[in-house]
C-alpha cells in the first residue's frame, strides 16, 4: 500500500473524491452540490474502462483501488464511491483498505423501495454485475423476508452505453428502456429502482415509457440523495465538514475522452469544470 493511506488529508478544506465508470456520478456529483455547497469536489470517470457492469468482480476491484489511490494523492478527505456496480464489488475492500478514509457507497435503494411499494413488487433497473453481486443478493433476501416483498430484477445491458455516448432520447436508447421497463409493469411492479447512477439521466424517458405502458401510478427511487445526506452526516461527525461559506470548485479527470466529459459536465449540469485527462494510473501494489 502506498503511502497516502497513512497520512491521509483529514482537514476541512480538503477536496471530496467522487468516482465512477463514467459519467453515471454526476447525478450523484448534483445531490452533493445542492446539500453541500461549500465543499470542493474531485470527479473522476473512469470512462476508458466502462462500463463495469460487464467486468470481472477482480477487475472492478482493481480498478476501485487504482482510482482511490489517484483521488488521494490528489488530497481527497473522504470518498464516494457513485457507482453501484463498484460499490458491491470493491467497497468492503477500499475500506479495510485505507481504515482512517471516510466512505460512503451507493447501492440499489430497495429499503425505501419496499418502504413505498403498494402492490409488494418491486422492479430492480441494474448492471448484471450488481444484480448478481452477493451483497444485493443478500440485502434483497433480508428486506423480502421481513417484508414480505418481492423483487424483480431486471439486468439492463446496454443502457449504461447510451447514457455515456449522451444518447437520453434517441429512439434505441427508447428501445432499450421499453424493453427492460416493460416486462415488470406487467408482472405488477408499482416502484421501480434505479439500481445505476447512470439511470436518473434517463429518467424522463423511464417516467413517459411507464406512462405510456401503465395506468396505474408507479413511483421510481433514486438514492443520490441519500448519498449526499449520508455523506453530510459522517463528514460533522469527523469534523471535517467545509466551514467557509463560499462554492465549493469542481475538478475533474478522464481516463476515458476529455471533451465529452466538458460536454457532459455542461450538458447535464450546466458545470464548466477544468478537466484533467489521466493517461493510465497505476494499480495499487499486488493488483495486476
Amino acid at each position: 500500500m502506498t503511502s497516502s493511506s497513512n497520512s491521509l488529508p483529514m482537514v476541512r478544506t480538503a477536496p471530496i473524491g467522487i468516482f465512477d465508470s463514467g459519467i453515471g456520478g454526476l447525478s450523484v456529483l448534483r445531490h452533493i452540490r445542492q446539500n453541500l455547497p461549500y465543499e470542493n469536489l474531485l470527479y473522476f470517470a473512469d470512462s476508458a474502462y466502462a462500463p463495469y457492469g460487464d467486468k470481472s468482480e477482480a477487475a472492478i476491484s482493481a480498478r476501485t483501488l487504482a482510482v482511490t489511490e489517484f483521488l488521494l494523492q490528489a488530497g481527497a478527505k473522504a470518498l464516494v464511491v457513485a457507482c453501484n456496480t463498484a460499490t458491491t464489488a470493491a467497497i468492503k475492500m477500499v475500506r479495510a483498505a485505507y481504515p482512517a478514509l471516510p466512505v460512503i457507497g451507493i447501492e440499489p435503494g430497495l429499503k425505501p423501495a419496499a418502504a413505498q411499494t403498494r402492490s409488494k413488487i418491486v422492479g430492480v433497473l441494474a448492471t448484471k454485475a450488481t444484480l448478481m453481486s452477493a451483497r444485493l443478493l443478500a440485502l434483497q433476501e433480508e428486506i423480502s423476508a421481513v417484508s414480505g416483498v418481492r423483487f424483480e430484477l431486471q439486468p439492463c445491458v446496454g443502457l449504461v452505453d447510451q447514457i455515456e455516448k449522451g444518447e437520453l432520447r434517441s429512439p434505441q436508447t427508447a428501445l432499450l428502456v421499453r424493453r427492460y421497463v416493460a416486462p415488470l409493469l406487467e408482472k405488477g411492479v408499482d416502484t421501480l429502482v434505479l439500481g445505476c447512477t447512470h439511470y436518473p439521466f434517463v429518467r424522463p424517458l423511464i417516467e413517459d415509457i411507464v406512462h405510456e405502458l401503465s395506468s396505474n401510478p408507479v413511483t421510481i427511487i433514486d438514492t443520490g440523495d441519500a448519498v449526499s445526506r449520508q455523506l453530510a452526516k459522517v463528514l460533522h461527525e469527523k469534523d471535517l465538514l467545509q466551514q467557509q461559506a463560499r462554492e465549493g470548485c469542481v475538478t475533474a479527470f478522464a481516463s476515458g475522452s476529455q471533451s465529452v466529459l466538458e460536454t457532459t459536465f455542461a450538458n447535464l449540469l450546466q458545470l464548466h469544470p477544468q478537466v484533467f485527462q489521466v493517461a493510465a494510473i497505476a494499480l495499487p501494489e499486488g493488483i495486476s
